[in-house]
């Protein structure tokens, strides 16, 4: 077997394994340039309309559109004074006028989300992939294409660029940011679970862009996930990513390439006292939790051990790894391991709880240092199994700390719905200020709610975090889409 159809067997192993990896992100990761302290990249700073109040995006890469399954959908709704409003929603896909291809079975158009303002003209733009498309004769060889913003919302879409081989599952991840430090924003693909494609701002209308750079220095290691931010503070936008070796699912560890004036540096490895890599997990985000001008690394790793000999106790039930940025990048001797038997958060450790599937960073109580949301999407309580719950943990000058961490469910008071078996509430979580008065909302997605149709839900924050008071939820009844398995809330980004 090739390189690339093994990576491809491995990738629908893990995804098999984690039962959640058609996941539902928001517009996450980006960053509109690289001047001073980067802001939390998971913050979902799309802001499509110009009104200076956050956007949020809900993709469906799983739901059925025009009859065909799996071939998935983008659903946008606006930030107000108020907040999020149900009432601006927007729902794209292969089908809707203006963006491009056709609806097909499996294309998962959604598959990842990234926004950012790669033409300069002031607003955020959504990027869309579409793993599953098929490129003429090419099988699975996937998409990424811009939805561009406007003073009239998002309208209006152009491909960037497609895949070229069969299952390169190009727009399985994207992220963005200027990994040169000239200004303008640059996108960066995952192609086969194996290679990083960069496209270089800026970009035109007609999808063109300065050119394309492929990097494939990853010494054979697949790319589970990717984040954007400046981990070493100098201003330009770094990519971190966790990764595991092609010979060992359960090996899991942190590269990160930096940004410099001629784009992304060769990676290098997160690593401990004794000189070997930290043992790290599948999902990553970025943001400043300690407020020292520098973001730091959160890693998720709700896999707590199949087929290893590896030794992680802290990992019965999944745990979370904060560690550090510095001038000199990602401080792994430094590094804080959290699960749910730390002092602290909330429950307790048990196998397959799943803690840490998603993992956001960004400032819940306007206090300066970024906080961070956990879903648990697995957790059993009150005689429901994988019913799922979600745990903020918050930011301090020492970085992050378990004390005052909460957790909410459907089953907490002031929470729309009831807690039922297989829900996996917390399957994907996202932090957005769409209301402008600096402290963001948690968005928590719930894939298996009613039969696996999938819903969302939007809690507020105060100045003492997040609070169930005048939260909300609505799924496909809302969007006017196809609900039957469409998995709706199973990623943000």
């Amino acid at each position: 077997m090739n390189r690339r159809a093994l990576g491809w067997v491995l990738g629908l192993a893990t995804t098999l394994a984690a039962s959640s990896a058609v996941t539902v992100p928001v517009a996450a990761h980006a960053q509109d340039g690289a001047t001073g302290p980067a802001t939390p990249a998971t913050e979902l700073r799309g802001d499509f309309n110009g009104d200076g109040y956050a956007d949020a995006v809900f993709p469906a890469p799983s739901a059925t559109v025009g009859g065909k399954a799996q071939a998935g959908y983008v659903a946008v709704m606006y930030g107000s004074p108020t907040g999020l409003k149900t009432s601006t929603k927007q729902v794209f896909h292969q089908d809707s006028a203006g963006i491009p291809g056709v609806a097909e079975a499996g294309d998962a158009y959604g598959s990842s989300v990234t926004t950012g303002d790669l033409d300069g003209d002031g607003y955020a733009d959504l990027v869309v992939g579409a793993s599953g498309e098929d490129v003429g004769t090419v099988n699975g060889a996937g998409s990424l294409a811009v939805i561009w913003g406007g003073a009239g919302g998002l309208s209006g879409s152009t491909t960037l660029a497609v895949g070229e081989e069969t299952y390169d599952d190009l727009g399985r991840t994207v992220r963005a940011g200027d990994f040169d430090g000239d200004g303008d924003l640059d996108v960066v693909g995952v192609e086969e679970y194996l290679d990083l494609r960069v496209l270089s701002g800026p970009f035109d209308r007609d999808g063109g862009s300065r050119g394309t750079t492929r990097i494939a220095d990853t010494d054979d290691m697949r790319l589970l996930d990717v984040a954007t931010g400046d981990v070493d503070g100098d201003g330009v936008t770094d990519l971190v990513a966790v990764v595991n070796s092609l010979d060992e699912f359960d090996w899991r560890h942190i590269l990160y390439w930096s940004g410099t004036g001629a784009g992304l540096s060769a990676p290098k490895a997160v690593r401990r006292a004794d000189g070997n890599w930290l043992e790290a997990g599948e999902s990553i985000a970025v943001g400043d939790v300690n407020k020292d001008g520098i973001d730091d690394v959160v890693v998720g790793r709700a896999v707590d051990g199949y087929d290893s000999d590896l030794d992680i106790p802290t990992s019965l039930g999944g745990m979370i790894t904060y560690v550090p940025g510095s001038r000199s990048g990602p401080v792994g001797t430094r590094a804080k391991a959290f699960n749910q038997d730390s002092a602290g958060i909330p429950g307790v450790a048990e196998d397959r709880d799943r803690f840490g599937e998603s993992v956001q960073v960004a400032d819940v109580d306007g206090d300066g240092y970024a906080d961070v949301s956990v879903g648990v999407p697995e957790e059993d309580f009150d005689g429901r199994n994988q019913a799922g719950s979600v745990v903020t943990l918050r930011g301090t000058a020492s970085g992050l700390t378990g004390a005052g961490a909460k957790s909410y469910s459907q089953n907490t008071s002031g929470v729309p719905g009831v807690a039922e078996t297989g829900d996996r509430f917390g399957a994907a979580t996202a932090l957005a200020d769409t209301d402008g008065d600096g402290r963001a909302e948690l968005i928590v997605g719930a894939p298996g709610e009613n039969a696996g149709a999938g819903s969302v839900w939007v809690f507020r924050s105060t100045a003492s975090g997040v609070t169930p008071a005048g939260s909300f939820t609505f799924g496909a009844g809302t969007l006017g889409t196809v609900a039957k398995q469409a998995q709706l809330g199973s990623t943000f980004d």
